[in-house]
């Protein structure tokens, strides 16, 4: 397909895709959390459930037993009234901190921590008809239809199955005494229940998965749109490109200029170039005029070598230098006696005296 038709081949940018998290462009899917709380929501009664039920027999028998009360003031029926909510939140706070926190759990880790105040502005492309009729009649929501015939469908064959394989029990209940019925029906229906809810979450699962995959397919672009959003972002390449060309002609006529002067090219051996310049009658310590690495370091020495300047191969010193050192900047007072002693072995090959320092230099 040409470009010119709209392929979108390219993955998503770090910039597009951050666009789109801050539009609330992320994949998600909203059966993942309401099946893995159904799924802990029925863990969490099958383990906590007992002392709950324990305290909702003690308070039926005890207010809808006994002997009848002879007065009933308002004040106490608040006091039986927050007992009751006492005794109820004591045993119900645990499974409901629990469904609160796997519920902010859940959606965080699908789509993170997202703060969308735009999303409350009204937008009256909601109400668009065409695109209300293109989200009807769109991929995803054609998939939705068919993830919710499938949860129609595993529901009742997970739910037949397990009251076939229970069939047995079911039957046997009428030699049963009332509680006895009442405690076999109450596990029958929660094993059932998280059953239901363990197919539900492997569903809601294959949802996510294709939420992502159609996420990622949102998120392509073009080949043009890469390239304009490199040039929004970077600016047009050739004026890039021109601005690194005079920058780099810059640099060369700095070169040409500060390389001559200097007295000594240390190197290392071939990655990095150090000039140095000592003059004694102007300067308290040597001074590093020019340094670079790669293509510049090659320019220094092809300098220093059409104006007659020492190469010294010193790769410490040179390391030293081109880290610590910048330009410009005397030679720090721990790397001078390195420098000192370079700088009399030159004067010493070009048959000069060894010029004598200031007394207050480094």
């Amino acid at each position: 397909m040409s470009e010119s038709s709209g392929d979108r081949s390219q993955d998503a940018t770090p910039h597009r895709r951050q666009q789109a998290r801050e539009e609330g462009q992320v994949a998600k899917s909203h059966d993942l959390a309401s099946a893995a709380l159904l799924l802990i929501g029925v863990a969490g009664l099958l383990m906590l459930g007992h002392p709950l039920i324990l305290t909702v027999t003690a308070l039926t028998a005890a207010y809808l037993g006994g002997d009848p009360w002879l007065e009933a003031d308002p004040a106490l029926v608040m006091r039986h009234w927050h007992s009751v909510m006492g005794q109820l939140a004591t045993v119900m706070l645990p499974i409901f901190g629990l469904l609160f926190a796997l519920a902010i759990a859940v959606n965080m880790m699908q789509s993170g921590l997202l703060f969308l105040p735009q999303k409350l502005a009204p937008d009256l492309s909601r109400i668009d008809p065409l695109k209300g009729f293109g989200r009807i009649v769109s991929l995803q929501a054609v998939t939705r239809l068919f993830l919710g015939i499938c949860k129609i469908v595993v529901i009742g064959g997970v739910a037949y199955a397990c009251m076939m394989q229970d069939l047995s029990q079911v039957l046997s209940m009428a030699g049963l005494s009332l509680p006895r019925i009442a405690l076999l029906m109450a596990q029958i229906m929660l094993w059932t229940s998280l059953k239901i809810a363990g197919a539900l979450v492997v569903l809601a699962l294959l949802d996510y998965a294709f939420q992502w995959w159609k996420h990622e397919q949102d998120l392509k672009m073009t080949s043009q749109e890469v390239r304009e959003e490199m040039k929004n972002l970077q600016g047009d390449p050739q004026m890039i490109a021109r601005r690194r060309q005079v920058q780099r002609q810059l640099l060369l006529n700095r070169l040409s200029t500060a390389v001559p002067k200097a007295d000594v090219v240390i190197t290392n051996p071939t990655e990095l170039a150090c000039a140095i310049q000592y003059d004694p009658e102007t300067m308290n310590a040597p001074v590093l005029v020019a340094k670079g690495a790669g293509v510049v370091a090659q320019r220094i020495r092809r300098l220093a070598l059409e104006h007659g300047i020492p190469i010294i191969e010193k790769k410490p010193l040179a390391q030293a230098i081109f880290k610590d050192v910048e330009l410009n900047h005397p030679i720090p007072r721990q790397l001078y006696a390195a420098v000192a002693e370079v700088l009399a072995y030159v004067y010493q090959l070009k048959g000069k005296p060894l010029p004598k320092p200031k007394p207050n230099a480094a």
